[in-house]
C-alpha cells in the first residue's frame, strides 16, 4: 500500500521554504498532495487559482506531487486522497504552539491520521508569505525566498494594484 501524506497551507504565495517541506516530504512518502486550504483568518492575496497554477509550476520536477485545492476540514480532505499522515513545516518555537492546538483537533476528529512535523532548512527560518509579500510590494529583493515565477507573479500583481 502507497504511504501518502498530504501537506497543506495557504501558500499565498508559496515560497522557497514550503518548496523546501515538500521535497522533503516527497522522499519519505509515494505521494505528497500539496492542498491549498481557504485560511478564513487570512486574506488571500493571490485567488485559489493563481496560487494552484504557481504551485504546479514549481513542484513540476516532482513526480510524486499533485496540487490541489480544498474548502473545509483538512482531515476531511486527507480521508478523501486515502492519506494517513499530514505533514508540517516548523520554523520556530512560536509555529509549535498554533500546530500542536490543529494537530491535537485533527486528532480528535481522526486519529487514524498522524502529523509529522519537519524542521524548516535553518536558512528558510524567519520566512512566510507575509514577509515576502511585505518586502515585494516594495520592490525589494525577494529572488532567493521565492522562486522566479513566483516573484514574477507578485512583481505583476502589484503592478497591476499600482494601477
Amino acid at each position: 500500500m502507497a504511504s501518502i501524506a498530504v501537506c497543506p497551507g495557504s501558500f499565498d504565495p508559496i515560497t522557497n521554504g514550503h518548496i523546501d517541506i515538500i521535497k522533503r516530504g516527497a522522499k519519505v512518502f509515494d505521494q505528497i498532495y500539496v492542498c491549498v486550504l481557504n485560511n478564513s483568518s487570512k486574506k488571500p492575496f493571490f485567488s485559489v487559482q493563481e496560487r494552484l497554477e504557481l504551485i504546479k509550476e514549481v513542484t513540476q520536477d516532482i513526480p510524486n506531487v499533485t496540487v490541489s485545492s480544498y474548502e473545509g476540514l483538512l482531515i476531511e480532505y486527507a480521508k478523501s486522497v486515502n492519506a494517513t499522515a499530514i505533514i508540517r513545516g516548523l520554523r520556530a518555537v512560536s509555529d509549535f504552539e498554533y500546530e500542536m492546538q490543529i494537530t491535537s483537533m485533527n486528532r480528535v476528529l481522526s486519529d487514524e491520521i498522524e502529523t509529522f512535523f519537519v524542521m524548516t532548512n535553518n536558512q528558510y527560518s524567519f520566512l512566510s508569505s507575509s514577509i515576502v509579500k511585505e518586502v515585494s510590494k516594495y520592490d525589494g529583493d525577494i529572488s532567493e525566498l521565492v522562486p522566479p515565477t513566483v516573484e514574477s507573479a507578485l512583481k505583476e500583481k502589484f503592478r497591476q494594484l499600482k494601477g
